[in-house]
């Protein structure tokens, strides 16, 4: 596999203080790379580090197989980046933010600049707005101007900075939408905080915490390695005898169980998904005191996952 991004034991400190610890992260070409943490966990740091902005104090960080601190110069010219909060001169136009850019990478003929302007403004769904001033944009169209204007020179390598922070959810849905049409041309390397999202367009996931890689992978292998297999089940009428038959199968791990409106809810977690497949749903048809009303093989959240990634990380730094 060609990886576009590669760390290998990369370390930034200031003073005494390890923003980022060994770290070893490899981003596949033509990939949208999920990069997650929470406030503090050094995903900045790393940006930084891989723009070539800062050095690191051990390790080292190669993209497109060139070095980071060596071609630090050759490696931004394939890279567009897209910060937090954007910043444009709100009196220009969509069309003039981009024909500016652009002139920083491409010399003319000004046709053909303004061929792919008028290519960038379509890509990102702004082909409508390009000659209204920037200062009548809504917060998502300022998203896409900006991941238009870190596109706008044919990237290898497209680094966001919380692409839908702060954005409702027509704004987060149309940047989403921008960044899976981006696939197919760059490699996009992005940080956010809104789980959902990540789940919806990533191929990979990397979690830090207190500057460390604490789980990296597939969305799938995160989600499947969420508790293992559980069903939920809701059932009316009494279950008590049920419980105990239940949970005294070798495969059952755990029964958590609550009451809502009438109806008993059940999470049975399973250490044998193959055992549970075949005899867990005729074992609560077979009881004559209750009635299965819902029966379903538990979807694991991302979310659920990345708290119990980090929780657990934080409970063990601190004994």
């Amino acid at each position: 596999m060609e990886y576009v991004i590669d760390t290998q034991g990369l370390c930034k400190s200031y003073k005494k203080v390890d923003a980022l610890k060994n770290l070893n992260l490899q981003v596949p070409k033509n990939s949208i790379f999920g990069f997650l943490g929470p406030n503090g966990a050094g995903k900045t740091t790393t940006i930084k580090l891989l723009l070539g902005l800062i050095n690191p104090t051990a390790g080292s960080a190669c993209i497109f197989g060139l070095d980071t601190v060596r071609d630090s110069v050759a490696i931004r010219s394939r890279i567009g980046y897209l910060p937090q909060d954007p910043r444009f001169y709100e009196y220009m136009t969509a069309r003039e933010i981009l024909n500016y850019t652009a002139h920083f990478f491409f010399k003319g003929p000004q046709k053909e600049i303004n061929e792919r302007v008028a290519e960038t403004l379509t890509l990102v769904g702004l082909e409508d707005k390009a000659d209204r001033p920037i200062k009548g944009f809504s917060g998502g169209e300022r998203q896409r101007l900006g991941i238009a204007q870190a596109q706008v020179n044919y990237p290898d390598l497209l680094i966001l900075d919380e692409p839908a922070a702060s954005l409702d959810p027509m704004g987060r849905r149309d940047v989403l939408e921008v960044m899976e049409r981006l696939r197919k041309y760059t490699t996009i390397f992005y940080c956010t905080h809104i789980l959902d999202d990540v789940q919806r367009v990533s191929d990979t996931v990397a979690i830090l915490n207190h500057g460390e890689l604490v789980a990296s992978g597939s969305i799938e292998s995160l989600l499947a390695g969420g508790e293992g297999t559980a069903y939920e089940v809701h059932l009316k009428g009494s279950p008590q005898a049920l419980y105990q038959h239940v949970s005294a199968q070798p495969w059952v791990s755990n029964v958590l169980t609550k009451s809502h409106n009438g109806v008993t809810e059940w999470v049975i977690q399973v250490s044998d998904a193959s055992a549970a497949e075949n005899g867990l749903f005729r074992m609560l048809a077979a009881d004559e005191n209750v009635v299965v009303t819902n029966f379903h093989l538990k979807a694991h959240e991302l979310e659920e996952v990345f708290l119990r990634i980090v929780e657990g990380d934080s409970h063990g730094n601190r004994k």
